[in-house]
Protein backbone atom coordinates (compact mmCIF):
# COMPACT_ATOMS: atom_id res chain seq x y z
CA UNK A 1 0.00 0.00 0.00
CA UNK A 2 1.48 3.42 -0.49
CA UNK A 3 2.03 6.52 1.18
CA UNK A 4 -1.02 8.01 -0.77
CA UNK A 5 -3.14 4.82 -0.41
CA UNK A 6 -2.67 4.94 3.25
CA UNK A 7 -3.66 8.58 3.83
CA UNK A 8 -6.46 8.37 1.62
CA UNK A 9 -7.60 5.13 3.56
CA UNK A 10 -7.63 6.38 7.08
CA UNK A 11 -9.88 9.07 7.39
CA UNK A 12 -11.95 6.58 6.04
CA UNK A 13 -11.18 3.80 9.01
CA UNK A 14 -11.30 6.58 11.97
CA UNK A 15 -14.64 7.23 10.68
CA UNK A 16 -16.16 3.91 10.44
CA UNK A 17 -14.09 3.41 13.67
CA UNK A 18 -15.80 6.17 15.38
CA UNK A 19 -19.10 4.76 13.90
CA UNK A 20 -18.82 1.72 15.07
CA UNK A 21 -18.16 3.28 18.67
CA UNK A 22 -21.96 5.11 18.84
CA UNK A 23 -23.39 1.43 17.11
CA UNK A 24 -21.72 -0.49 20.20
CA UNK A 25 -23.10 2.17 23.01
CA UNK A 26 -26.11 1.95 21.16
CA UNK A 27 -26.44 -1.75 21.08
CA UNK A 28 -25.32 -1.92 24.82
CA UNK A 29 -22.49 -4.02 23.66
CA UNK A 30 -20.34 -3.08 26.28
CA UNK A 31 -16.73 -4.90 25.01
CA UNK A 32 -17.31 -3.59 21.80
CA UNK A 33 -17.68 -0.12 23.27
CA UNK A 34 -14.65 -1.30 25.40
CA UNK A 35 -12.68 -2.60 22.26
CA UNK A 36 -13.62 1.38 20.49
CA UNK A 37 -10.91 2.33 22.81
CA UNK A 38 -7.38 2.49 23.83
CA UNK A 39 -6.05 1.23 26.50
CA UNK A 40 -4.73 4.59 27.67
CA UNK A 41 -8.22 6.43 27.02
CA UNK A 42 -8.78 9.98 28.24
CA UNK A 43 -11.92 11.85 27.59
CA UNK A 44 -12.80 15.32 28.35
CA UNK A 45 -16.19 16.56 29.70
CA UNK A 46 -17.48 19.97 28.49
CA UNK A 47 -15.97 22.90 31.45
CA UNK A 48 -19.61 23.33 32.37
CA UNK A 49 -19.63 19.79 34.25
CA UNK A 50 -16.70 20.34 36.27
CA UNK A 51 -15.03 16.98 35.76
CA UNK A 52 -11.86 15.65 35.21
CA UNK A 53 -10.32 13.88 32.60
CA UNK A 54 -11.89 10.78 32.27
CA UNK A 55 -10.48 7.32 31.74
CA UNK A 56 -11.77 4.28 30.33
CA UNK A 57 -13.11 3.56 33.98
CA UNK A 58 -14.34 7.25 34.54
CA UNK A 59 -16.00 7.04 31.15
CA UNK A 60 -18.02 3.70 31.43
CA UNK A 61 -19.27 5.41 34.93
CA UNK A 62 -20.27 8.50 33.11
CA UNK A 63 -22.06 6.71 30.00
CA UNK A 64 -23.97 4.53 33.01
CA UNK A 65 -25.45 7.52 34.76
CA UNK A 66 -26.91 8.47 31.47
CA UNK A 67 -28.23 5.35 30.29
CA UNK A 68 -29.52 4.75 34.11
CA UNK A 69 -31.62 8.08 33.65
CA UNK A 70 -32.24 7.30 29.87
CA UNK A 71 -31.93 3.31 29.74
CA UNK A 72 -33.42 4.08 26.06
CA UNK A 73 -31.04 6.40 25.13
CA UNK A 74 -29.89 6.40 21.16
CA UNK A 75 -27.17 8.64 19.62
CA UNK A 76 -28.00 9.09 15.89
CA UNK A 77 -24.17 9.96 13.89
CA UNK A 78 -26.08 13.19 11.70
CA UNK A 79 -22.61 14.02 10.04
CA UNK A 80 -19.24 13.20 10.42
CA UNK A 81 -15.52 14.55 9.03
CA UNK A 82 -12.37 12.67 9.83
CA UNK A 83 -8.50 12.72 8.42
CA UNK A 84 -5.38 10.43 9.64
CA UNK A 85 -5.81 11.13 13.19
CA UNK A 86 -8.74 13.50 13.95
CA UNK A 87 -13.13 12.24 14.04
CA UNK A 88 -15.48 14.87 14.68
CA UNK A 89 -19.09 14.10 14.29
CA UNK A 90 -22.75 15.93 14.95
CA UNK A 91 -24.49 14.00 16.75
CA UNK A 92 -28.35 13.91 18.17
CA UNK A 93 -29.30 12.24 21.29
CA UNK A 94 -33.02 10.79 22.06
CA UNK A 95 -34.53 8.99 24.85
CA UNK A 96 -36.33 9.28 27.54
CA UNK A 97 -36.08 10.34 31.28
CA UNK A 98 -37.30 6.97 32.79
CA UNK A 99 -34.55 6.74 35.42
CA UNK A 100 -32.87 8.49 38.45
CA UNK A 101 -30.45 11.38 36.32
CA UNK A 102 -28.24 13.72 38.52
CA UNK A 103 -30.47 13.75 41.11
CA UNK A 104 -33.95 14.19 39.30
CA UNK A 105 -36.25 11.66 39.49
CA UNK A 106 -38.19 10.12 36.17
CA UNK A 107 -40.07 12.97 34.93
CA UNK A 108 -41.13 10.44 31.86
CA UNK A 109 -40.05 13.35 29.29
CA UNK A 110 -38.59 12.39 25.85
CA UNK A 111 -35.54 14.41 25.21
CA UNK A 112 -33.89 15.41 21.90
CA UNK A 113 -30.77 17.41 21.96
CA UNK A 114 -27.28 17.81 19.95
CA UNK A 115 -23.94 17.15 20.67
CA UNK A 116 -20.42 17.30 18.90
CA UNK A 117 -17.45 14.65 19.52
CA UNK A 118 -14.56 14.86 18.07
CA UNK A 119 -11.68 12.36 18.98
CA UNK A 120 -7.93 11.36 18.44
CA UNK A 121 -8.04 8.11 16.91
CA UNK A 122 -4.87 5.58 16.88
CA UNK A 123 -4.88 2.24 15.59
CA UNK A 124 -8.61 2.60 14.57
CA UNK A 125 -9.36 3.16 18.07
CA UNK A 126 -10.57 6.67 20.18
CA UNK A 127 -7.39 7.72 22.23
CA UNK A 128 -8.60 10.91 23.45
CA UNK A 129 -12.23 12.12 22.72
CA UNK A 130 -13.79 15.33 23.71
CA UNK A 131 -17.57 15.99 23.52
CA UNK A 132 -19.76 19.13 23.51
CA UNK A 133 -23.36 18.40 24.33
CA UNK A 134 -26.56 20.41 24.63
CA UNK A 135 -27.43 20.26 28.41
CA UNK A 136 -29.42 23.14 28.53
CA UNK A 137 -31.91 21.79 26.12
CA UNK A 138 -31.70 18.52 27.47
CA UNK A 139 -32.85 20.26 30.95
CA UNK A 140 -35.19 22.50 29.70
CA UNK A 141 -36.89 19.46 28.01
CA UNK A 142 -36.84 17.90 31.27
CA UNK A 143 -39.08 20.96 33.24
CA UNK A 144 -35.88 22.56 34.90
CA UNK A 145 -35.31 25.78 33.84
CA UNK A 146 -31.46 28.11 34.15
CA UNK A 147 -31.94 30.62 36.82
CA UNK A 148 -29.12 33.03 36.95
CA UNK A 149 -26.03 33.68 38.96
CA UNK A 150 -26.35 36.34 41.62
CA UNK A 151 -23.65 38.67 39.60
CA UNK A 152 -26.38 37.98 36.26
CA UNK A 153 -29.75 38.99 38.45
CA UNK A 154 -28.82 42.45 38.58
CA UNK A 155 -27.73 43.01 35.18
CA UNK A 156 -30.91 41.35 34.13
CA UNK A 157 -33.15 43.56 36.60
CA UNK A 158 -31.87 46.91 35.94
CA UNK A 159 -31.71 46.30 31.69
CA UNK A 160 -35.79 46.63 31.35
CA UNK A 161 -35.82 49.77 34.05
CA UNK A 162 -32.98 51.36 31.82
CA UNK A 163 -35.24 50.86 28.93
CA UNK A 164 -38.52 52.24 31.04
CA UNK A 165 -36.63 55.12 32.36
CA UNK A 166 -35.61 56.27 28.37
CA UNK A 167 -38.91 55.87 27.58
CA UNK A 168 -40.20 58.57 30.16
CA UNK A 169 -37.63 60.97 29.28
CA UNK A 170 -39.32 61.09 25.52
Amino acid sequence: MTTETMSKSAPTENRLAARQWVDAFNARDDEGEADARTADYIGHAPDSMHLPALDSDAWVAFLGAFVEGFPDLHLDVQDTVADEEMNAQRILFTGTHTGPFRGLPPTGRKVRFSGLEISRMVDGKAAEHWFQMDMLTMFEQLGLRVVPGPRLLPRLMTAPLMRLSKTWRR
